[in-house]
């Protein structure tokens, strides 16, 4: 039979008596979303030549310049909202500067955008403008995301 310490058997109760007030079912969370208070309108206007476009006809080559332009406000928009990557890389020999590369590119998701006018200016280009309300924006992340904020913890 082994002997216990009383040391040993005070330390037993002592991290006993803390463990049993760690347990994860003695509260209860509320949770509320959180809405931004002010929603800005980002707008970006798409540019696209007509005649570099490929088509047998001019009106072919207009609605390809449509589609372009479209494409190329989105570009914008999605630059305003995520930002823009830029990667550099320069080479130096024999201590002269050499070849220097720059890159830029942006990707995300754009949702709710809207269409606020499209239309040819001048002979050569075609010009799309878009809006993205952020107020849209947050109501479509709220039907998937739900966001959520700690309203009242009740403990038992």
């Amino acid at each position: 039979m082994k002997i216990i310490s009383k040391f040993t058997l005070a330390s037993c109760l002592a991290i006993g008596l803390c463990s049993g007030c760690a347990s994860p079912f003695t509260k209860h969370v509320e949770w509320e979303t959180i809405e931004p208070e002010k929603y800005p309108v980002l707008t970006a206007v798409g540019y696209a030549p007509i005649q570099s476009q490929t088509g047998e006809s001019d009106s072919q080559r207009e609605i390809m310049a449509m589609k372009a332009s479209k494409l190329d406000a989105y570009r914008e928009l999605t630059e305003q909202v995520y930002g823009q990557r830029i990667n550099g890389e320069q080479s130096v020999a024999n201590m002269v500067m050499g070849n220097t590369h720059l890159q830029g590119s942006v990707e995300g998701v754009i949702r709710g955008a809207r269409v606020i006018k499209t239309y040819p200016a001048g002979k050569d280009t075609y010009v799309t403008e878009l809006e993205l309300d952020m107020q849209r924006v947050y109501d479509l992340y709220l039907s998937t995301a739900k966001p959520k904020r700690v309203r009242d913890v009740t403990y038992y």
